[in-house]
């Protein structure tokens, strides 16, 4: 792996399949995804949004001589990359300390020691809490430590972290996976699926396709496409070609929906339950926004496209509202008149067509983390602190949806 490259981490309990991307393998306890491969130039917008949220993060730091140093200084890759992971919500991270077959004497347990420290601080700095923090001296170009413990770093008496949840041990990276928590899949909130795709299918009729966010999808439920609401009985839901009794989070699924056409919903789209807390367009959302790589400044009225969910959509900065610090949240300075690279703050955003969106704190997967993309670049990440909904105007209702609710 490139040096710096944080990789975020989806692991799901062996039985739940994971459809996402080409980087998969197993542990002993997971199903691991990378979600970013290393070497992309979109890897930030794929972190962002990856269709799905990483539980770990796990960030490679290269131990070589100056290559440490060049990714702590003020403006490398490893605190960004740091920074970035935790301004997300991934709130577990593991640090690979690479390359530990090219420092100064080899496999060297004082530089390993020197860069754990300064590590630890700037992590420290951001949130993080080290203690939790499993740290791995490995070298993937060799493969110590990374599955087995190395013969070359005796001096290495393993990792341990300490959390609520009590302490794990443990010497090779393979082994910090393993101990990741795997976090709570929101069953119990309403059903949120963004769509990935619609299809038409020859003897079926229209099937849409995405990742149970929250809630449950179950055949026979009548759901509500927003935002362009459209609302439709669910006929059957499938998963690798096997009908599913009900869909959880987590899993990729394709659902046949009777008497809507491919033309009435498209990506970007958002499914839910049309008797509890169905999905609706957004008029206009407060966001707080951390600008990464803009060239110029940022002022009312700029309109770049915004990348939440599955959803592609320019959004216009409405209102900015005020600058805040990137690390506290505390307020800087009330209605800033431009924004520039580093600056964070807390903006009002109005999509330029009708568009789905939640706030993090209601539903963290459709609000939780968004890219803003303009000049084929991330120039800003964000994540959505409160939405305004439009009053639903009468949408389409199909017969079958109109049947169902009157069987139950």
């Amino acid at each position: 792996m490139p040096p710096q490259l944080p990789c975020s981490l989806l692991c799901s309990p062996r039985g739940i399949t994971i459809d996402i991307s080409l980087w998969k393998f197993e542990t002993s306890k997971y199903y691991v995804t990378i979600i970013d491969a290393p070497g992309h130039r979109d890897f930030i917008k794929n972190m962002i949004t990856g269709t799905s949220q990483a539980d770990c993060a796990v960030l490679i730091v290269a131990a070589g001589v100056g290559e440490f140093e060049a990714g702590i200084s003020k403006n490398g890759q490893t605190r960004e990359h740091a920074l970035l992971a935790y301004t997300l919500g991934v709130k577990q991270l593991i640090v690979g300390v690479n390359k530990m077959d090219s420092t100064e004497p080899s496999y060297g347990q004082k530089r390993y020691e020197e860069i754990v420290k300064e590590v630890s601080t700037y992590i420290k700095k951001i949130g993080y809490n080290p203690d939790t923090v499993a740290f791995v001296p490995i070298s993937g170009w060799n493969g110590d430590n990374m599955l087995e413990a190395s013969p070359n770093m005796s001096w290495f008496k393993g990792w341990k972290i300490t959390r609520k949840e009590g302490s794990v041990s443990g010497t090779t990276l393979l082994e910090a996976l393993d101990a990741i928590q795997p976090p709570s899949r929101p069953t119990d909130k309403p059903l949120r699926l963004p769509l990935q795709d619609v299809y038409k299918i020859g003897g079926i009729g229209t099937v849409p396709v995405g990742r149970v966010e929250t809630g449950v999808l179950k055949p026979g439920m009548v759901v509500t496409f927003a935002p362009v609401n459209v609302t439709t009985e669910v006929k059957s839901v499938e998963m690798h070609h096997e009908a599913l009794s009900e869909a959880l989070p987590g899993d990729n699924v394709g659902f046949n929906v009777k008497n809507v056409s491919v033309k009435d919903i498209r990506r970007g789209n958002v499914a839910g339950d049309c008797k509890n807390d169905p999905p609706q367009e957004a008029a206009n959302f407060t966001a707080q926004v951390i600008i990464l790589n803009h060239p110029g400044q940022i002022s009312a009225g700029y309109a770049p496209v915004l990348d939440c969910h599955t959803a592609h959509i320019a959004c216009k900065f409405a209102e900015l509202k005020e600058k805040i610090d990137r690390r506290s949240g505390k307020k800087l300075e009330d209605n800033p008149k431009s924004l520039k690279s580093g600056d964070a703050a807390i903006v009002d955003m109005v999509p330029g067509k009708p568009m789905c969106v939640e706030s993090f704190s209601d539903y963290p997967p459709l609000g939780g983390r968004f890219a803003v993309r303009d000049m084929r670049q991330t120039v800003a990440v964000g994540v959505i602190k409160g939405v305004e909904k439009k009053a639903p105007t009468t949408g389409k209702i199909t017969k079958s949806a109109q049947k169902a609710q009157k069987a139950k």
